[in-house]
């Protein structure tokens, strides 16, 4: 089943049901339906409607924004406000990719290495745009920045 009937069809039994606390996946699936129908009519100027891959990019541009309100409702002493986003976070990541563990996202990030023949920090560039095709949605970005730094580093000495 492709990514957004999934999401409708959940989005239909969840309104459907009878269980207590259904409201905050209501809003967060309908939530997502608008980002991505708003995505998509900000492609059309580029013609096609999204693939999997845009949809996918879409749920995580969520999550780390929810993760960014979350994070700063802590620090303003908001802890239910945190909570709630924090709740969001882990409805919308039912629909990304499954995460990739610490070993397998070395495993890419070395394996990218060799296939760019990198090494050095400074051609950090190089490197991510050859890795981050490969772990879209299955890794943050900002996680994934540290560690092919670390690693890079680590090439050094």
């Amino acid at each position: 089943m492709e990514l957004m009937e999934r999401i409708n069809s959940d989005l239909a039994e969840t309104m459907k049901s009878k269980e207590e606390g259904k409201e905050l996946t209501v809003s967060v699936l309908r939530m997502i339906k608008a980002a991505v129908k708003n995505a998509e009519i900000s492609k059309r100027g580029g013609g096609g409607g999204l693939t999997e891959e845009d949809i996918i990019g879409v749920l995580s541009s969520m999550v780390k924004q929810r993760k960014d309100s979350a994070e700063q409702y802590a620090d303003a002493g908001r802890a239910d406000l945190a909570d709630k986003e924090k709740k969001e976070v882990e409805i919308i990541r039912r629909y990304l990719p499954e995460q990739l563990s610490a070993g397998d996202l070395d495993s890419l990030i070395r394996a990218a290495i060799q296939r760019t023949g990198v090494s050095s920090p400074k051609e950090m560039g190089k490197l991510m745009k050859e890795l981050m095709p490969h772990v879209k949605g299955k890794a943050e970005g900002k996680l994934v920045n540290q560690r092919v730094k670390e690693i890079l580093e680590s090439m050094q000495q």
